[in-house]
């Protein structure tokens, strides 16, 4: 849980068709656990920024920040596991205007909460046995950041894997790709 920050690159992350499809592949692919800050390269520009960087690094990191990130926003995964529909996590954010939202994370879900604010105020209370980063049960209060995608609370369980029998499996994509808008209806 040492991970705070993952940037994905690469042509199938920067071109997705939509930004909620590439946090989803980052989120299956590297199974952060916690609370994770999620950008994506824009247009596959950060190997290039390498370069750029030999002759002006100060043109780079401009180029960097203002350019090549996009923000998607904040992936919350409590690690542990349970049985599903157990209430997990108890969460609110806070953003910097001072409007607040809560809910719960049931194991088995995931919940996407559209949020944009640069900065908000987290404070997340794992069920016993959940670990958010503090210890299993312990709370956790973290500044987090919004982006194009926003709130993404994992409730897969760390690790995650995916049920063996194909009904099953399938279900549950069904139902992880709809709480995400993956796809149009």
């Amino acid at each position: 849980m040492k991970l705070d920050y993952v940037i994905g690159s690469g042509g199938i992350l920067a071109h997705s068709p939509r930004r909620t499809q590439s946090m989803m592949m980052m989120i299956d692919a590297y199974q952060p656990e916690g609370v994770t800050r999620m950008a994506v390269d824009s247009i596959f520009m950060m190997p290039h920024l390498g370069v750029l960087a030999q002759i002006s690094e100060k043109a780079a990191l401009d180029v960097f920040y203002h350019d090549c990130l996009v923000r998607m926003g904040t992936c919350l995964a409590p690690k542990g596991l349970a049985k599903e529909g157990q209430v997990i996590l108890d969460w609110e954010v806070t953003g910097s205007d001072g409007k607040k939202e809560n809910g719960q994370l049931r194991f088995g879900d995931i919940v996407h909460v559209p949020f944009d604010a640069p900065k908000a105020k987290l404070v997340a209370k794992p069920a016993k046995g959940f670990d958010m980063g503090s210890g299993p049960g312990n709370r956790v209060e973290a500044d987090i950041e919004g982006g194009v995608v926003g709130l993404v609370l994992d409730g897969r369980g760390r690790p995650f894997n995916l049920s063996k029998e194909p009904g099953k499996r399938r279900d549950n994509l069904n139902k992880w790709y709809k709480a995400m808008g993956m796809y149009p209806v």
